[in-house]
C-alpha cells in the first residue's frame, strides 16, 4: 500500500475524532447556562413572607427589613419594650442611648406593636432577614407585586392612615406606601389570604395574627404612633432594577445622637449575635460559613489540648506535683495556697491543707499535727520526718503526707517504737519554720517534738 496516500486517506478520520468530544460538551454548556444556581428563597417562599407586610408604610417597611436581620436582638428589645411600655418620646430616645442593639432595631421600640409581633413570630422573623440579606432585589421586587395585585383587587387605596401613590419608574409602575403625617406612624392590619385577591399558592401566607383572629375586610388601622425621628429608613424602589435601603441621616442623627452621613444601610454582622445565616453566599461574605483560618486554629488549639492532656496522663504524682510546687514558687506564692491560709503561716500548714482526706487536717492545731495523718492508735509519728533517700517511700507513705513528694522521698511510715525514736531525731533536725522537706528534714515552729515525736501517743 502506498503510506503517503494512507496517511492521507486517514487524516479527516482523525479530525473528525479530535472533534468528536467538543461536540458533545457544546449541548452541556447550553444547559448549564440554561440552569443557574439554585436560590435559597422561591418566588412562593417570598411571597408567603412578605404578604403579611408588603402593605405597610415604606420607611416601616424598611426598619423590619434592617432589623429582621439581628434576630436576637429583635427578641432582646421586645422583652425591654414589655418590660418599659410606659417610655415614650424623650424619655424612651434617652433610654436607647444606654442599649448596645443594632439602630434599627432601637427604632421599632417606637412601635412596639411590630416588634412585639417580629417576636412572637420569630421563626417568621430569621427567614425574613435572611431573605433580605441573600436576595434584596427579589425580596423588594416581590413586595411591588403584591401591591400591585391588592391594587386590582381593590384594596389599596388612599385614606386617612395612609398616602398611596403609583409613580412611574425606568417604565415601571412602582407603589410608594406614606404615612400622612411623617412623625406618626399607622400599622394596617389585614388578612393575607384575602387582601391580593385568591391566594395562588396551596400553601397559605405567614399571618402576624392568631388563626381565631377576625379581620376585617380590606385594610384596617390601629391608633397612630407618634415616633419623632425613631423612624429613618426609606425604600428606594429604583424602576425594581436598583432596590435598596436609605437612611435619612438627619432623623438617624437626632434619634440616635450621631453625626452620620452615609445614607446606604450596610448589615453589621457584629449585631448577628453568632446566628446562622441560612444562604451560603451571605454566610462567606460575612465569614460565618467557610473561614478556613478560623477552622485551622480551632483545629490547631484542639491538638495543643489533645497534647497536654496525654502529657498530664503521663506523668506520675511526684513529677506532677514538683511541677505545681515551681509554678507556685514563680508566682511568689510561698505563704498561700488557694487564697485560704494566713502570710504568715508555716509550710505545714499548707501540706496539711492538701492532705485532703488526713484525718490530721486541725488548721487551728501545731505544725506538727497538720502534717499528715496521724496513727492515732499506735502512736506512729507518720508525718514525723522526711526520707531523705528516697528509700522508704512506699505509696502509703506518699498519701499519709498528702502527695507532698519533694526531693525523691515521701514522709516515712513510723509504725513502730524502734523507727519512732528514729524518726524523732530526723524530725527535729530542722526548726527553720518551713518544711523541712525541702532538704529533706522536719517540721519546724516548736512542733519538731510532737510531729517527730512518735505523735500524741509516743510521747517519751
Amino acid at each position: 500500500m502506498n503510506r503517503p496516500f494512507f496517511r492521507l486517506a486517514a487524516l479527516p478520520l482523525c479530525m473528525a475524532l479530535a472533534l468528536a468530544p467538543a461536540a458533545a460538551q457544546q449541548p452541556a454548556t447550553s444547559t448549564a447556562a440554561a440552569n443557574p444556581a439554585a436560590k435559597t428563597f422561591s418566588q412562593q417562599d417570598l411571597d408567603q413572607l412578605l404578604a403579611p407586610i408588603a402593605l405597610y408604610p415604606d420607611a416601616l417597611l424598611a426598619q423590619i427589613f434592617m432589623a429582621s436581620t439581628y434576630p436576637l436582638e429583635v427578641v432582646e428589645a421586645a422583652r425591654w419594650s414589655k418590660a418599659n411600655s410606659k417610655l415614650t418620646g424623650k424619655a424612651l430616645e434617652d433610654a436607647m442611648t444606654k442599649q448596645t442593639w443594632d439602630p434599627s432595631v432601637k427604632s421599632l421600640t417606637s412601635v412596639p406593636q411590630v416588634l412585639a409581633q417580629m417576636n412572637e413570630k420569630l421563626d417568621w422573623t430569621q427567614r425574613l432577614g435572611d431573605a433580605f440579606l441573600a436576595q434584596q432585589q427579589e425580596v423588594m421586587a416581590t413586595v411591588q407585586s403584591l401591591r400591585a395585585k391588592a391594587d386590582a383587587a381593590g384594596n389599596l387605596k388612599s385614606n386617612e392612615q395612609m398616602v398611596v401613590k403609583k409613580e412611574t419608574q425606568a417604565t415601571q409602575t412602582v407603589y410608594v406606601v406614606e404615612s400622612p403625617k411623617p412623625d406618626v406612624v399607622y400599622v394596617p392590619t389585614y388578612n393575607p389570604s384575602t387582601v391580593y385577591g385568591a391566594w395562588w399558592y396551596t400553601t397559605p401566607p405567614y399571618y402576624m395574627y392568631p388563626p381565631s383572629y377576625v379581620y376585617a375586610p380590606g385594610l384596617a388601622f390601629a391608633t397612630g404612633v407618634f415616633v419623632g425621628a425613631a423612624i429613618w429608613g426609606s425604600c428606594h424602589w429604583g424602576g425594581w432594577g436598583n432596590n435598596n435601603i436609605n437612611i435619612d441621616v438627619d432623623r438617624y442623627n437626632n434619634f440616635n445622637r450621631t453625626n452620620i452621613s452615609n445614607k446606604n444601610w450596610n448589615h453589621n454582622v457584629e449585631h448577628r449575635r453568632g446566628v446562622a445565616y441560612k444562604d451560603q453566599n451571605v454566610a462567606r461574605q460575612y465569614n460565618r460559613g467557610g473561614n478556613a483560618q478560623a477552622a485551622q486554629s480551632r483545629e490547631q488549639f484542639r491538638g495543643r489540648a489533645e497534647s497536654g492532656r496525654q502529657e498530664l496522663n503521663q506523668m506520675d504524682r511526684n513529677e506532677l506535683n514538683q511541677r505545681v510546687s515551681t509554678a507556685d514558687r514563680l508566682a511568689g506564692d510561698r505563704g498561700q495556697r488557694d487564697g485560704n491560709f494566713d502570710r504568715g503561716a508555716s509550710a505545714s500548714d499548707r501540706a496539711s491543707n492538701m492532705d485532703r482526706g488526713g484525718a490530721a487536717g486541725d488548721r487551728a492545731g501545731s505544725a506538727g499535727d497538720r502534717a499528715g495523718n496521724f496513727d492515732r492508735g499506735t502512736g506512729g509519728a507518720s508525718a514525723g520526718s522526711m526520707d531523705r533517700g528516697g528509700q522508704r517511700d512506699t505509696a502509703s507513705n506518699r498519701a499519709s503526707a498528702g502527695n507532698m513528694d519533694r526531693g525523691g522521698g515521701g514522709f516515712s511510715g513510723v509504725n513502730s517504737g524502734a523507727s519512732t525514736r528514729d524518726a524523732s531525731s530526723r524530725g527535729s533536725a530542722s526548726r527553720g519554720g518551713d518544711f523541712g522537706g525541702r532538704s529533706a528534714g522536719g517540721f519546724s515552729g516548736g512542733g519538731g517534738g510532737r510531729a517527730g515525736g512518735g505523735g500524741r501517743g509516743g510521747r517519751r
